[in-house]
C-alpha cells in the first residue's frame, strides 16, 4: 500500500507540470498580466520592422484614418494554421483584412517566433506561407520579439485594435470559434471593428487570448 501511494504520488509530481506546460503553451490569459492595456499608446509604433515584400514599415505607416488592426501571428501554430478539430484563424484573415479596411482601419501581422527564427518562422518561410495563404495584409517579422516584449503578447494569435490616435480600445482574441463547446458565436473583434467605426465605445473591450506561446528565445 505504501509503495502504491509513492508511485501515485510520483505520477502526480511528473505528470501535472507536464499537463500545466502543455496548457500554458496553447492559452493566453491577458487579465492580470503586465501587457498593453486598454487606452494607452502602441508602443514602438515608430520603430520600422521588415515585410515579406522587403519594404519597412511602422505601425504608424500602416495605420489608417480609423486605427490600426494589429495580430502577432506565425507559420506553425493550429490555433493560426489549422488542425482536424480546427479550422484555424487564419482562414479569416483576409476577410479581417477586407473589413477593416472598409471601416477604414489597417490591418498587420506581426511574427515574434524568434526561437524558430532558423526554421518554420524564418524570413523565407514567412515570405512562402503568405504566398501559399494569398495574405492580403503586411506581414512584418519581429527581431528578438522587441515588439512582442514591448505589447506583453503573448499567443499566436493575439489581436490588439487601435483607434485614429493609436490608443488600444480591444484586446484580446478573434473570436470563440475554437470552443467546441460554444452555444452561440461571439465575434468579438468584428463586433469592436463594427462599433470603432461608428465612433461608439466598444463594450467588450477585453478577452482571453487563445493560441500557442509566442517563442521567444
Amino acid at each position: 500500500m505504501y509503495k502504491i501511494q509513492i508511485k501515485n504520488t510520483f505520477l502526480f509530481l511528473v505528470l501535472v507540470p507536464t499537463f500545466l506546460f502543455v496548457c500554458s503553451s496553447f492559452v493566453g490569459n491577458n487579465k492580470g498580466n503586465k501587457g498593453l492595456k486598454v487606452g494607452k499608446s502602441a508602443p514602438m509604433s515608430d520603430v520600422k520592422l521588415q515585410g515579406i515584400d522587403n519594404s519597412t514599415k511602422s505601425l504608424n505607416d500602416l495605420k489608417l484614418e480609423n486605427g490600426l488592426l494589429v495580430v502577432f501571428s506565425c507559420n506553425t501554430c493550429p490555433f493560426v494554421v489549422g488542425n482536424d478539430h480546427f479550422a484555424g484563424w487564419e482562414v479569416q484573415y483576409n476577410a479581417l483584412n477586407t473589413l477593416a479596411l472598409d471601416k477604414k482601419v489597417g490591418m498587420v501581422l506581426i511574427n515574434s517566433n524568434e526561437a524558430k527564427r532558423a526554421n518554420e518562422d524564418s524570413f523565407e518561410a514567412m515570405k512562402l506561407h503568405a504566398s501559399e495563404k494569398g495574405y492580403t495584409m503586411p506581414y512584418l517579422v519581429d527581431t528578438d520579439s522587441k515588439m512582442a516584449d514591448a505589447f506583453g503578447a503573448k499567443t499566436t494569435p493575439h489581436v490588439y485594435l487601435f483607434d485614429k490616435n493609436m490608443k488600444l480600445v480591444y484586446v484580446g482574441s478573434i473570436d470563440n470559434t475554437w470552443d467546441t463547446k460554444r452555444t452561440e458565436e461571439l465575434t468579438y473583434l468584428k463586433n469592436s471593428l463594427e462599433t470603432l467605426s461608428k465612433g461608439e465605445k466598444i463594450k467588450e473591450k477585453e478577452t482571453t487570448p487563445r493560441g500557442c506561446s509566442i517563442k521567444r528565445k
